[in-house]
């Protein structure tokens, strides 16, 4: 009898991180969105909170998914040991923009896969970005461009606020949401084919 193929599962609701996937040519056999408290514990370093986090989802969505490799990730944007909020609402994207504005930061995405036998790998992936000095119109167009919602730290750099990068030293796909390099990697390492 043949066996079946592997299944993946993509532990995020993200577009991002789904579109990222296909770009190294990986389609998801489903998502599943985990719902984890993202509330760092006290004392936890950025570091620690992005792999941390993308453990919990990949345990979370794996639990319902026995049969499949599970793919988890959680970006969180740093400002020394300050960790920036998701924004949820134009005020938190402004407060996010004036933190970074002509200052250096870093993007730190924690990776995790579990495979089907319980096996797991993690990596935790940081890109230091610096932006320049942002004027008042910058961020009132940012915010009437309404990208800044929903994402960590307050902007997309894969949208308008790629404008707003001096220099990026990392990996420009983790900063998006998903490091693929290391993201292929952990998925071959545990026996997911990877085209």
């Amino acid at each position: 009898m043949p066996q079946s193929p592997p299944r993946l599962v993509l532990a995020s609701a993200s577009p991002r991180r789904l579109d990222l996937l296909r770009q190294i040519g990986l389609e998801p056999d489903a998502v599943a969105a985990a719902e984890v408290d993202e509330t760092p514990l006290k004392d936890e370093t950025p570091r620690r909170l992005a792999i941390r986090l993308a453990q919990e989802k990949a345990r979370t969505i794996a639990a319902g998914h026995a049969a499949s490799h599970v793919l988890a990730a959680d970006t969180v944007v740093a400002l020394g040991r300050r960790v920036l909020p998701k924004a949820e609402e134009a005020d938190e994207v402004r407060g996010c923009l004036t933190l970074l504005s002509g200052r250096a930061h870093k993007v730190l995405t924690g990776v995790c896969v579990m495979a089907p036998d319980g096996r797991s790998a993690s990596r935790l992936v940081e890109s230091r970005l610096h932006f320049k000095r942002l004027t008042a119109e910058d961020i009132d167009a940012y915010l009437a461009s309404g990208e800044g919602i929903g994402k960590a730290g307050g902007y997309g750099v894969q949208g308008r606020a790629g404008r707003f990068v001096l220099s990026l030293q990392g990996s420009y796909s983790g900063v998006v949401g998903l490091p693929l390099y290391e993201t292929a990697n952990l998925l071959a390492g545990l026996g997911y084919p990877v085209p």
